[in-house]
């Protein structure tokens, strides 16, 4: 029975198969007795998910299950990937033959019945349907680079590296691929292609005409060749050589794969190149292991050996022993792979398939109550959990990318963020999209110093500076997940997210798509993500701190924790007051650095009479006046100060009393109580008369226009780093609507506005 069991083990790749199914094999053989080495050896056959020590960890969680996974399993897997053995015995009533079986409840029995599951088998065991062939035409006369040209288009962006190999070595009969080039970009390649006269060797480079040339079929990074050098898992190659070439075509036809090139190898297969689409690593193996069963149920039996995201296909325009490697066509069959997916039920010359489900599967309470799964560790004490979402919103000024990178630098060296919330020490990444790349780095330094850390944890954090290199948040979430694997972030930091919003952000379906991206990151990472975003226009004083946040409300209740910031307008006796601290301060510190300090007792560093009066005592009179311009100084810094008050809507943890703030450039300083009794502002807009007088004070319209010119004049100079100045940029910076501050440009007449675009007119132009 042990000989049968591993029999029909090995006749079962774990290429292609889902983690559950990989488990339950697990499950399987630890069930039948097996040592984990037996697992472990079977495991190491796909090598892109082996992890050594993974299997033998597992191991030990497997015993204990009322309702285990039996050796049945592995016999049912086998037998659906045609294997011919004999378990030597029959199935029982409550053998588990997957670890996600449907049960059926009959006679008050459990009958668990096997579902099905997308895999990839270990030999071609298909039966090809009655089709007929369908010619593949190679025409005597071509164009080498175009064949090529035709074929970079319809694969690759034109800033996208590309990877290719025109040099091979020999095994016995067998030409083999080196390691290649992946430092040029399409544009690159089809630059040179146009202008070589049909010559791609004066391109790519002499290969052997014997050997042909070969090509990657997913754009990589410039840095390498390998799976973690993919930029996105766009494409799949479907490969088969089990049938003529002339049924592979109609197959390849007859399924419609969504297929953006076709080529001929210029041996015995068609090379189809698949649009897959899927947003990472993981999800583009699940997305294969389907396209491979269904082409293996419609009599196309693909190699599995090219399931790798970074596999080599036939370079069309080519010569591979006397015949073309030649690219037969682009863009044919189903327009994607959703439309593929949908498209399967309906077709009546395909054996049904259910369209791929990736989803995890349903869980007993009975099973895991007694052996609940860990909490994720706090990352913010009291606030959010490490692998969870934070969103902070707030208006313009409050600081919001400051309070980011204080909290980057609070995760770092392990310190309270704000002075008020503890944060474990971890490596964060923090994403900058808005600021070029000195600025930020300046910003980090600025708050080290205002925060006087020592900076330590330095090596704790990265910068990603992308700013004029950003891309939609659906083709920067795999890239990001791509170079952060590795590393062993606790937090991402993305800031701001408008610049990486893929759709309209008051649409509720939009915008749910978009934060399934930070979902996607949360998941693939064990990372926690942490974003900001702006205020919705007005007054926000009578708003909930959830309803503040500008667009749908997917942004208030996507993230597991929310904090926002609402600014708080101190009273005259309060500014009075930090007015007071700050001269206290600086006689303080004068004295002190005198060797002073026992003459003032505590009572006099709340009394600035007080403290002036013995400065003037004990200090000289050039002593004195360093003094005055300190004071000066100090009390114009506290008079800039900004005050704010940030609450937490949580998903996580009990609701945390509201925190004041001051912001004073470059931070934030908890309040010490000043601020407690303060309410923010209610809608100005609803006070008539009073409410304009808080807006616009004493200003004649005169000076209204004049402060209207000279807004307009610092959006338009400070939008200008981003090159073309749009009107969209202008309201972010001025924190108004579009529509307001393009009526704006045109009432002030020194702009032109086209579309979006904002410009200065030439002196002297009217138009």
């Amino acid at each position: 029975m042990h000989d049968e069991l591993l029999s029909a083990l090995d006749s079962i790749n774990p290429v292609g198969l889902t983690y559950s199914e990989w488990a339950s094999v697990g499950m399987a053989l630890n069930e039948a007795g097996c040592d984990w080495q037996v697992w472990d050896a079977w495991s190491q056959r796909d090598p892109a998910r082996y992890h050594r020590g993974e299997c033998e960890k597992k191991w030990i969680g497997f015993r204990g299950s009322s309702h285990p996974v039996t050796q049945a399993t592995i016999f049912k897997m086998a037998h659906d990937r045609g294997w011919a053995g004999s378990p030597g015995g029959a199935i029982d009533w409550g053998d588990a033959i997957t670890a996600d079986s449907a049960v059926i409840t009959s006679n008050s029995a459990v009958i668990r019945a096997a579902r099905p599951a997308p895999a990839v088998p270990a030999a071609p065991v298909c039966t090809v349907p009655d089709v007929e062939p369908l010619p593949v035409e190679i025409p005597e006369e071509w164009d080498p680079a175009a064949q090529l040209i035709g074929y970079l288009k319809a694969l690759f962006r034109p800033e996208e590296y590309v990877g290719y190999v025109v040099e091979s070595w020999q095994r016995g009969s067998a030409y083999l691929p080196k390691k290649g080039s992946y430092g040029r970009t399409a544009a690159q390649l089809i630059g040179a292609l146009e202008t070589c006269g049909g010559d791609i060797g004066a391109v790519l480079g002499d290969y052997d005409p014997e050997a042909g040339a070969w090509i990657r079929f997913n754009p990589l990074d410039g840095q390498g060749c390998k799976d973690a050098n993919v930029m996105d898992f766009r494409h799949a190659l479907v490969e088969s050589d089990a049938i003529p070439v002339e049924r592979q075509h109609a197959l390849i036809r007859q399924i419609n794969l969504p297929c953006a090139a076709l080529v001929y190898s210029g041996g015995k297969s068609l090379h189809a190149i698949v649009r897959v689409d899927a947003p990472g690593y993981e999800e583009y193996r699940r997305r294969v292991a389907f396209l491979y069963d269904v082409c293996r149920r419609n009599g196309l039996e693909p190699d599995t050996q090219c399931a790798n995201p970074s596999r080599l296909s036939r370079l069309p325009g080519a010569v591979r022993g006397g015949q073309k490697q030649y690219l037969l066509a682009t863009n044919t069959g189903a327009e994607s792979w959703q439309a593929w997916c949908t498209g399967l039920g309906a077709r009546t010359d395909s054996p049904p398939a259910a369209e791929p489900d990736d989803l995890p599967a349903t869980e007993n309470m009975a099973d895991v109550w007694n052996a609940m799964p860990p909490l994720a560790p706090p990352l913010i004490g009291g606030v959010l959990r490490q692998g969870h979402k934070l969103l902070l919103a707030g208006p313009s000024k409050a600081g919001k990318s400051y309070a980011l990178i204080e909290l980057c630098i609070a995760i770092a060296e392990g310190v309270p963020w704000l002075g008020r919330f503890d944060c474990a020490r971890g490596r964060v990444l923090y994403i900058n999209l808005e600021l070029d790349r000195a600025s930020c780095l300046h910003r980090f330094a600025d708050v080290y110093g205002a925060l006087s850390l020592s900076p330590g944890g330095l090596s704790h954090i990265d910068v990603w500076n992308l700013r004029g290199a950003s891309v939609p948040m659906d083709r920067l979430a795999p890239r990001l997940i791509r170079r952060a694997r590795e590393k062993g972030y606790i937090a991402i930091v993305i800031d701001p997210i408008y610049k990486v919003i893929t759709g309209d952000e008051n649409s509720a379906d939009q915008m749910a798509r978009f934060c399934n991206q930070f979902d996607l990151v949360c998941r693939e990472l064990g990372s926690a993500v942490i974003y900001c975003h702006h205020h919705s226009k007005g007054y926000q004083g009578q708003k909930r701190s959830m309803d503040r946040a500008s667009g749908s409300g997917v942004f208030a209740r996507d993230p597991d924790a929310l904090l926002d910031l609402i600014e708080l307008t101190p009273t005259d006796a309060i500014r009075e007051q930090m007015a007071v601290r700050a001269v206290c301060g600086v006689c303080k510190r004068a004295l002190d650095a005198k060797g002073l300090s026992d003459a003032y007792g505590p009572d006099d560093t709340f009394s600035k009479a007080r403290m002036l009066a013995v400065c003037k005592e004990h200090l000289s009179a050039a002593d004195m006046r360093v003094l005055d311009a300190d004071i000066a100084a100090a009390c114009a810094k506290a008079a800039k100060q900004t005050a704010w008050r940030i609450e937490g809507t949580l998903r996580e943890f009990e609701r945390f009393e509201a925190v004041n703030l001051w912001f004073e450039h470059p931070i934030h300083r908890l309040d010490d109580g000043l601020l407690e009794d303060l309410v923010p502002d209610a809608d100005a807009r609803a006070t008539g008369r009073a409410g304009a007088a808080r807006r616009w004070g004493k200003q004649t319209a005169e000076q209204r226009k004049a402060g209207n010119a000279t807004a307009l004049e610092n959006a338009y100079e400070a939008c200008t780093i981003d090159g073309k100045v749009t009107v969209y940029a202008m309201a972010q910076y001025m924190d108004l609507k579009p529509d307001t501050v393009k009526k704006r440009l045109r009432a002030d007449g020194r702009f032109w506005v086209d579309g979006q675009e904002v410009g200065l007119k030439e002196p002297g132009s009217n138009g």
